[in-house]
């Protein structure tokens, strides 16, 4: 559904403005990712409304997506599985509570996956080159860490469930992506 809206809309612009130097598959791809975006947001924020969960699931939404654009993690194969999947998953965390042992474990799991694993399954994602990839480690460690101050439940869930996605991208394996720091130990 997502990428037959996306494909209609690409080549709507690509008669409008025949001479636009990107190609149809270009627009398709950039169009597909916006309105991915688009609906997991509104329909988590729609979904949490009804619940009243909104403030849990703004936290939810904007500290995995600062994870996942940082870390990486596996793909699923449909825009529209990715969105029902995605909003399932974050409404289901939005009601998470947890003591303070429970987020500090929490925590701890997502800092041990993060340096294990991160980045993963980003090389057909990302243009950054791979000399900057230890950094994007770096950057997604301090970010995990900085839940051990806020102790936020919901934002340790988040981040567990986003580097719980991290060992799937390592297994699935992402084209000829080796995540150096990964080999061998798991």
């Amino acid at each position: 559904m997502l990428e037959r809206m996306a494909g209609w809309a690409a080549a709507r612009i690509k008669q409008i403005v025949p001479e636009h130097p990107a190609s149809y598959a270009v627009l398709k791809f950039a169009l597909a990712v916006i309105f991915n975006v688009v609906l997991v947001i509104s329909c988590t924020l729609l979904v949490s409304l009804a619940t009243g969960h909104t403030a849990e699931a703004v936290l939810i939404l904007i500290f995995f997506a600062l994870l996942r654009q940082v870390s990486g993690g596996v793909h699923l194969k449909s825009g529209l599985a990715c969105v029902l999947f995605t909003t399932a998953l974050f409404t289901a965390l939005s009601y998470v509570r947890a003591g303070q042992l429970c987020i500090q474990i929490m925590n701890g799991l997502s800092l041990l996956l993060v340096l294990l694993l991160a980045p993963a399954g980003i090389d057909q994602q990302i243009r950054i080159p791979r000399r900057h990839w230890p950094g994007l480690k770096i950057i997604a460690a301090v970010l995990v860490t900085v839940n051990f101050y806020l102790s936020s439940p919901v934002i340790a869930a988040a981040f567990t469930a986003q580097s719980i996605s991290l060992v799937f991208a390592w297994r699935k394996g992402s084209g000829n992506h080796q995540n150096i720091s990964a080999q061998g130990r798991l």
